[in-house]
């Protein structure tokens, strides 16, 4: 479903409660690139600004699907403003530095859907700024780096996401590989639906995904994990700060997750991020499993109204190309 236009008038009450001071709501321009949730620059009269998230069908684009509200599963989409909280309290008691909440409304108080509204930051994100000047983005990449020792340094004995583990439950499986192989299993065989050269590869997709996770030995604890943590989820405040959004899917999970999602979106760039110790058997059946999710997981976004087609298209594309390449004899 394509989002509705937010009107000024629907968060103007909100905007007053967050910001104070006499301000008016002047304006509400939608920010570029949410998928899940609506993601909105409020302008105030004085021109103080804010960022407003609103977790509502209407901003959803993606494709409703079964489990999509199970909670037990560490990969459900994260559209709760509670999960967004208890990963923004994780984070911040871990000093990671996560936009500053200003207010949340929960009850409707304001808005009919869920509503968190946080500071503004108005700097480029660390896609822009290593793309700009990888010299210039070295300290930011450093202080990234430190954000995320300090997450891997904080362990739990059980995985899933943050708001369901630190809340006393449990998820479902038996370990993170187990959860991941059978999320890749289902991801192989959407894929193969929708591609012929993704089905034409299925068996040999399926055998090595089984191979990968048979050499996985168990693990008893799971650091701390933003899941999705592309350069395009990090913006750089005026400290020069790394500055982690798009958080609710924050997890305790193997970290070489985290790792190989870097490895895919950064590349060679990614270096300074890199830590000794990382778990091979791992690594290699998440690069694969994370493959196949960024072929299946776009290819399914396009079956509805999606405003960027061609560069979710290319996604796809890229991905495909190089899971079929991890199986090429």
């Amino acid at each position: 479903m394509a989002p509705r236009a937010v009107t000024r008038e629907r968060l103007s009450g909100a905007a007053r409660a967050a910001l104070g001071g006499g301000r008016r709501l002047e304006a509400v321009e939608r920010v570029a690139g949410g998928s899940k949730k609506g993601v909105y620059r409020l302008v105030m009269d004085d021109a103080t600004t804010a960022i407003a998230y609103l977790w509502d069908d209407a901003e959803n684009y993606w494709p409703t699907a079964e489990g999509d509200d199970d909670l037990t599963d560490p990969f459900s989409p994260g559209l709760r403003l509670d999960l967004f909280e208890a990963a923004h309290a994780r984070l911040d008691a871990l000093g990671v530095r996560v936009p500053a909440i200003r207010l949340v409304d929960r009850d409707g108080a304001h808005c009919s859907a869920d509503l968190a509204i946080v500071e503004d930051l108005r700097g480029e994100n660390l896609e822009d700024l290593l793309a700009r000047d990888r010299h210039a983005a070295a300290p930011v990449m450093a202080r990234l780096a430190e954000s995320l020792e300090a997450m891997r340094g904080h362990r739990a004995p059980a995985y899933g996401k943050v708001g369901v583990v630190d809340g006393g439950g449990t998820s479902r499986g038996t370990s993170c590989e187990g959860v991941v192989l059978d999320r890749a299993l289902r991801d192989l065989a959407e894929a193969a639906s929708r591609d012929p050269r993704i089905a034409g590869a299925h068996d040999r997709l399926a055998e090595r995904l089984l191979g990968l996770a048979a050499a996985v030995r168990p693990r008893a604890e799971y650091a701390v994990v933003h899941g999705e943590l592309g350069p395009d989820h990090v913006l750089v405040d005026a400290d020069g700060q790394p500055v982690v959004i798009d958080i609710e899917g924050l997890m305790y999970f193997d970290v070489e997750w985290e790792h190989v999602f870097l490895r895919i979106r950064l590349h060679d760039a990614c270096l300074p991020l890199a830590v000794d110790g990382l778990d091979e058997d791992r690594l290699a059946l998440y690069m694969l499993a994370q493959r196949l999710s960024l072929t299946a997981g776009p290819l399914r976004l396009l079956d509805g109204d999606f405003p960027g087609r061609a560069f979710m298209a290319g996604v796809a594309e890229y991905n495909l190309k190089q899971a079929l390449e991890l199986v090429r004899a």
